[in-house]
């Protein structure tokens, strides 16, 4: 199941862009055009997180963040074309999650959700299963039925994070930022190389389909047991 993001942007342009580029991204997304429906959609809908602009028609951006967070604590990212710190400092006294300002670039709003996402989930439970496969994050272990299987740190690292995200689609670009860091300046294909590697030592070998691949966005563990 992916995360569901509200997108209340009244320039539809701005909005579809950035549907398309969630889409991409694998995440499912609902637009509104306006302060008061997309009040409504928040109040009504279960969203993982906001996108809101500040210059809306019918209900201002602030006023629309301030009823959501009479009763919600869903992540609120702010989008503007105003840049002054008292709009910033309003907007996150008022309860926001994160500011943006436009023009921005995709890539550092992608990141912006992704970090207000992680900050939602919850805490590592130390032990992480899937299909009769438990990693062990304290002891870096990791079995299939008790069987015990041998990963490199990468491996691991890689296995561990899909498996933190189970049922969620995680893009190649999100995996190479947790995974590998934003320094990163391998080959691009690192994510899928990795991935093949992980399958050898475990699905291959255990007869098992636990990495799924979503065509076009990224990889996805499934609990097929």
């Amino acid at each position: 199941m992916s995360l569901k993001i509200l997108i209340i942007e009244d320039e539809e342009k701005i909005a579809r862009f950035i549907e398309l580029e969630l889409g991409y991204e694998g995440y499912t997304t609902t637009k509104a055009f306006d302060g008061r429906t997309g009040l409504e959609l928040a109040e009504t809908g279960e969203f993982d997180l906001v996108l809101l602009d500040v210059m809306l028609p019918k209900l201002s951006g602030m006023e629309v963040l301030r009823r959501i967070r009479r009763t919600s604590s869903v992540p609120i990212i702010m989008l503007t074309a105003r840049d002054s710190v008292v709009d910033k400092v309003s907007g996150l006294d008022s309860g926001a999650s994160d500011y943006i300002t436009k023009p921005f670039a995709i890539e550092e709003l992608l990141a912006r959700i992704r970090t207000a996402l992680r900050k939602t989930m919850p805490e590592d439970p130390g032990v992480l299963s899937a299909s009769g496969l438990l990693l062990d994050t304290s002891r870096r272990t990791v079995t299939m039925m008790g069987n015990p299987i041998d990963l490199t740190k990468r491996e691991f690292d890689l296995l561990h994070f899909l498996l933190k995200n189970k049922g969620l689609v995680v893009s190649r670009e999100a995996l190479l930022e947790n995974v590998w860091g934003f320094d990163f300046t391998g080959e691009t294909n690192a994510v899928d190389v990795y991935v093949r590697f992980l399958r050898g030592k475990i699905d291959e070998v255990f007869d098992i389909k636990l990495i799924h691949t979503v065509r076009g966005v990224g990889y996805v563990i499934k609990d097929e047991r």
